[in-house]
């Protein structure tokens, strides 16, 4: 089984979905002759040509658009915006036209448009470059959302996601782009020298879309996390000694809230980690529905470790991001509140 790292494994997906389905192209800022800002379209426009890999205008409205009339006439595009903070401009275009499609024309039309973006912080990307916006799409009926923490789920979520006839906004965390990151800011390369690739297996597979990864098994509190906050959660628990349960989430929506519940209702304990904002953040959701599903299986308050109210900071991006220290302490106190 080859091991790849992110940029890999997503640049394969969108190869194999390229080949195997003529009704694929994949288009965005920088997407073809260059192969993205990140390099994860690289070599896919010399391959399959300019007609069905090619750059788009700066114009992230448009880019929307053009994938919903692409998509409304039989073929399935894979835009990429180049950013997650730049996906504003497309956001009426999403919420107003591109979710509603199938309901609206009481499913005489479908939108098999997959949004690819990379989100989140610590590539000292500053305020414009490193937001975490997904909770604004969880909101949005009609939306499929989600995020992966590994190569394997990233290939396989990106196939699923292709091949599906709902819209999907799909999240790449950036900071686990070259591998993993443990949320340690003294030594933000040490885990990618240790971890750099995963495995991935060669061909076409799919991660099924709705379904959470119970990464770590344990007995003491559930950790629920997606993207890099996972990697951050790992490290956290073996640092505390803590027997941690964690949950990928992978899908936020439609999310896996029966693998939740099995686990709070086994641990009694959960913590939530996500790196957007804390105030109407995806964490919040979760919250409100383990209280209302694992009530009377709670021994202590459910506990979020979140990124600030506040725009990202440049100068105090490990003040800002949820590292392997704040999850730590978070785990601590709640281990020693009282049952």
């Amino acid at each position: 089984m080859p091991a790849m790292n992110m940029i890999q494994a997503l640049n394969d997906a969108m190869d194999i979905e390229l080949t195997e389905d003529e009704s694929v192209l994949a288009f965005g800022e920088d997407v073809g002759y260059f192969g993205g800002v990140f390099g994860v379209t690289r070599g896919l426009q010399e391959k399959h040509g300019t007609a069905r890999v090619f750059d788009a205008p700066i114009n992230e409205g448009a880019i929307v658009a053009m994938a919903m009339g692409m998509a409304t006439n039989g073929m399935r595009p894979v835009a990429e915006i180049q950013f997650a903070d730049y996906i504003f401009p497309g956001f009426d275009q999403i919420i107003s036209e591109l979710t509603r499609i199938r309901y609206r024309s009481a499913g005489q039309y479908t939108a098999p448009v997959t949004i690819r973006t990379p989100s989140g912080g610590g590539i000292y990307g500053g305020q414009t470059h490193s937001m975490s916006p997904e909770g604004f799409f969880t909101h949005i009926p009609g939306l499929v959302t989600l995020m992966p923490s590994n190569p394997h789920d990233a290939k396989g979520l990106l196939i699923s996601a292709i091949e599906s006839d709902d819209p999907v906004i799909f999240f790449e965390p950036k900071r686990l782009y070259n591998g993993a990151f443990d949320g340690d800011p003294n030594k933000p390369q040490a885990s990618w020298k240790e971890h750099p690739k995963g495995e991935v297996p060669e061909g076409h597979y799919t991660v099924p879309i709705g379904v959470a990864d119970r990464v770590r098994e344990g007995r003491e509190v559930t950790v629920i996390a997606y993207g890099t906050m996972v990697h951050v959660a790992e490290a956290a628990a073996a640092a505390q000694g803590v027997d941690a349960e964690i949950i990928d989430l992978r899908t936020l929506v439609p999310y896996d809230i029966d693998t939740v519940a099995r686990s709070v209702e086994k641990t009694g304990r959960c913590v939530i980690l996500h790196e957007a904002p804390r105030t109407s953040g995806f964490g919040a959701e979760l919250a409100a529905q383990i209280q209302e599903d694992c009530f009377y299986h709670l021994e202590a308050p459910v506990t979020r470790v979140t990124g600030w109210d506040t725009p990202y900071p440049h100068a105090h991006e490990w003040s800002y991001f949820p590292g392997q220290e704040r999850v730590g302490r978070a785990l601590k106190k709640l281990m020693e509140t009282p049952a």
